[in-house]
This record gives C-alpha cells, sequence and structure tokens, in this order.
C-alpha cells in the first residue's frame, strides 16, 4: 500500500519514539567528526588533494550514517560503529558514492534543477547497498533511478515538509538538528520501504 507523506512521518517518529537520545547522539558524533575531516584536509595545501581526502574519507562516513537510520527504521537497534561500517567495505561504498556524487554535480553545473532531479534519483543507492552487499557502482545508481521513477516529486514534497522545522532549528543555534536530522532520514528510509514493497508486490503480480 502505498502511504501518504504524512503517513511516512507518522512512521518514521513511530521508529524513534524510544530512540531518540541515540539518534541525538550519533547525529553529535557524525556533525562532530565532518568539521574534523574538513579541517584536516585542509591540511593539504592543495585543492585537488583536498577534495581527494576529504571524499576518501566522507564517503564512507556518510554511507553509515545513513544507513543508520534504514536499521533503526527497522527496528534492529543498530550501534553508533555503523557510522564506520563502510570503511569496511570501502571499495564498493567509495566508488558507488563518488560516481553518485559526480553524477549530481555534473547536473548541478549544467542547470540547478537537473541536479536536484539526479539527487533525487540516486536517493535510494545507500540503502541498496546495504540491501544487497553484491551490487555496487552503476548497477545500484540505475537501480534507484528505476525505483524512483514516478516517485520524484512525490519525495521533494517530502523534503519540503521539513522546512519548517529547519526555521525553528535555526532559531535554536542549530542543536535543533540533531533531533530534525533523525527525523528525516528515518522519513526518507520509511518512504524507501514503501517504493520497494509497491515494486515487489507489482513484480508477484504480473508474475503471477
Amino acid at each position: 500500500m502505498k502511504r501518504t507523506n504524512a503517513e511516512i512521518r507518522k512512521q518514521a517518529r513511530h521508529a524513534l519514539e524510544t530512540h531518540w537520545a541515540d539518534a541525538a547522539i550519533v547525529s553529535l558524533i557524525y556533525f562532530v567528526i565532518c568539521p574534523f575531516i574538513i579541517w584536516f584536509s585542509r591540511l593539504i595545501d592543495h585543492q585537488a588533494a583536498f577534495y581527494i581526502v576529504w571524499s576518501l574519507l566522507c564517503i564512507p562516513l556518510h554511507w553509515g550514517y545513513t544507513t543508520y537510520f534504514l536499521l533503526q527504521f527497522r527496528a534492529k537497534d543498530p550501534k553508533y560503529s555503523q557510522l564506520f561500517i563502510g570503511y569496511a567495505d570501502f571499495r564498493r561504498i567509495f566508488g558507488t558514492g563518488f560516481l553518485q556524487g559526480l553524477y549530481t554535480l555534473i547536473g548541478l553545473l549544467l542547470f540547478i534543477v537537473p541536479g536536484i532531479i539526479r539527487a533525487l534519483e540516486f536517493t535510494f543507492v545507500s540503502y541498496l547497498l546495504l540491501d544487497k552487499p553484491d551490487m555496487k557502482y552503476h548497477a545500484a545508481l540505475r537501480e534507484s533511478r528505476r525505483l524512483m521513477k514516478g516517485h520524484k516529486m512525490k519525495l521533494f514534497m517530502l523534503y519540503l515538509s521539513f522546512l519548517g522545522w529547519a526555521g525553528l532549528c535555526v532559531l535554536s543555534f542549530g542543536f535543533g538538528f540533531l533531533i530534525l536530522q533523525p527525523y528525516v532520514r528515518t522519513s526518507v528510509a520509511a518512504f524507501y520501504h514503501d517504493v520497494t514493497d509497491a515494486d515487489a508486490a507489482k513484480a508477484r503480480a504480473q508474475a503471477g
């Protein structure tokens, strides 16, 4: 059953109901490490080298942070160490994430709108890498694009629904983002489940 965005947000709140503290802590760890990586990369006095080091360190970390909330939505009780799991499968995670970022950047450089569309199309890449350990690189990008067909506007509206909360977070000197980020990311994880469940039901109907 395809759910409305309001129902998806409700699912996310339910998944986080007794885990807001852990979600805030893992977000705090992530937000502390990211500036440190930027500072560390800046020690390299060469722009190209800076971006290389930054991407090598940040892409697996970002994957770990994103998938933490997918596991949280599934009530898997993920550990904080999930943040760093991407480094254990570095080649697959980094290579796919690098391509994802590259194609999104190209879209943004051409025109803003194509870049936003590309980013929306690639939303499920991190989740697919977690769910399908043998999938990588362009296969993951293609599968994410396939799943997102017909769903990009709905996902875009889901993101827009958090704008008011983002404004309140700014007024809280940014501390509110420790709560908002888990809410957004768990909602997107719920969105992923809604889409993949519908896709699986469609495949069963066609096979039957």
